[in-house]
Order: C-alpha cells, then sequence, then structure tokens
C-alpha cells in the first residue's frame, strides 16, 4: 500500500497566526497517526513562516520508532537565526527520510524539482552526508525528468514527483497530459533501481487517479489540501478517507 504522509506545516500557520501554541502540532500528528497516517511530513523554512526548528525536535521526540518522519527542506539555505539549516535539523533529529527541495523564500509554496544535470555534483556531499546518519534521502523532481543515473550514481534512494501541474490540469479537466509525463518519469525512475514518491496539490478528487496510473508507488505528502478538507470533515475522517483511497 502507498503511505500516506501528512504535511503539518498548516497547522503552524494557524498557530502561529495568534502567537501562541494552539493549535498543537504535536496533538494533530497523533491525531493523523490513530487516523491511520504513515507518516509525517514538514517542511522548515529559514523564515519560518510555519513549522519552526522546535516544532521538528518535538516530532521527532514522539515519532521515533512509531511512524516515518520525512523533513524536506531546501539544503543549500543557510542558517538564520534559531534556524539552523536543513541538514544540521537532520542530524540532530536522524529522521526516516530527507527530501531535498530547491525552494527559496520568494516561493509560496514549492513549485519546482532540481535539475539533475546542473545541480547533481552541487548535492552529492549532501547526499553523502544525509546517507551516513542514517536517513533516506528523496529529490524533489519536475514530471517529465527522465534520467536518473547521475541521482542513482551519488546515492539517491527515492524522488519525490512535483504533482502541480498534475493537479491543476485534473481540476480543469484535461489531465491526460500532466499524468502521462508523470507516469513517464516514475516508470524511468523506478527502471533506475529509485522509489518513487509524490506531492503537491494531491487531494481526495485527484489522488484516486494518480495512484492508478503509477504501480509502485511508495509514498504521497499530502498537506494543504488535507488540511483544507479536514475543516469540513475534521481531521480523523479526512485523513481515514485518504487512507482508504490509497487502499
Amino acid at each position: 500500500m502507498t503511505l500516506l504522509s501528512v504535511n503539518l506545516n498548516k497547522i503552524a500557520v494557524l498557530r502561529n497566526s495568534r502567537g501562541d501554541d494552539e493549535p498543537s502540532i504535536t496533538q494533530a500528528a497523533q491525531t493523523c497517526i490513530d487516523a491511520g497516517c504513515g507518516g509525517i511530513t514538514v517542511h522548515p523554512r529559514p523564515d519560518q513562516r510555519h513549522v519552526r526548528p522546535d516544532d521538528v525536535r518535538a516530532l521527532a521526540a514522539m515519532l521515533r520508532g512509531r511512524v516515518e518522519y520525512n523533513i524536506e527542506g531546501n539544503p543549500f539555505a543557510p542558517p538564520r537565526g534559531s534556524y539552523p539549516g536543513l541538514l544540521a535539523l537532520a542530524r540532530e533529529v536522524r529522521p526516516t527520510q530527507v527530501t531535498l527541495v530547491p525552494d527559496s523564500d520568494g516561493q509560496i509554496t514549492s513549485d519546482h524539482g532540481f535539475d539533475l544535470t546542473r545541480d547533481i555534483e552541487r548535492l552529492r556531499p549532501l547526499v553523502e552526508e544525509l546517507l551516513a546518519i542514517g536517513s533516506r534521502v528523496s529529490l524533489f523532481v519536475d514530471a517529465g525528468t527522465r534520467d536518473f543515473s547521475a541521482a542513482v550514481a551519488i546515492g539517491v534512494q527515492r524522488i519525490e514527483i512535483y504533482t502541480g501541474p498534475y493537479a491543476h490540469a485534473f481540476a480543469a479537466g484535461n489531465a491526460h497530459e500532466q499524468l502521462a509525463l508523470c507516469t513517464d518519469t516514475a516508470k524511468r525512475a523506478q527502471q533506475a533501481g529509485l522509489a518513487v514518491n509524490a506531492g503537491h496539490d494531491l487531494n481526495q478528487a485527484n489522488l484516486g487517479t494518480f495512484k492508478a496510473a503509477i504501480p509502485g508507488l511508495a509514498e504521497v505528502s499530502i498537506g494543504h489540501a488535507l488540511i483544507g478538507e479536514a475543516l469540513y470533515e475534521g481531521l480523523t475522517t479526512t485523513v481515514r478517507n485518504y487512507v482508504q483511497i490509497l487502499r
């Protein structure tokens, strides 16, 4: 079964809007686990607009040995204030998986993947360090990426396909082309020996079609849509709905 990893960034956004401790990100994680998710994802950024370093640490303490813990982020973003940098956080909490994403402060959300020709040598030492601390390494890539030999050569174990364009095309009623790109990228990655994750703008409406098109899909990371839907149906019910789709 494809693992559901719930991204809790939006819980932190809501909490930060009042500058207090509620809603609790650890309580939200516990609710998602109780409802059947197999993992928790966070994406700390240097500007700390949502998840903060202390959230990363608190979640690590409660999740260890229970479900997978996936930390996303830009490994090239330097430390800033109390944000020590992605690799420093990973060394400290040793998550199950680190998903490397080429985002920046100017982006509202992640909106593109790595260029595996241009970026691979910069990524090599970072991947080596993450593997050395026992974390699985996944790279965020665009649908349509075709050659994964360089990623395999530096030790990457998974890719995460950026599914934003697919989700937008699905909502417009014309997802065939974007889904075909995702399917081809997944197939080529699997043939190269990589497992395939996916994430961004996946929701209850478009997830079933996506999963059916990609045999062996290892994991989906879903946050924005899931938390939005939970406002109407409740977090427990919504997580259970996603788990059922993935079954």
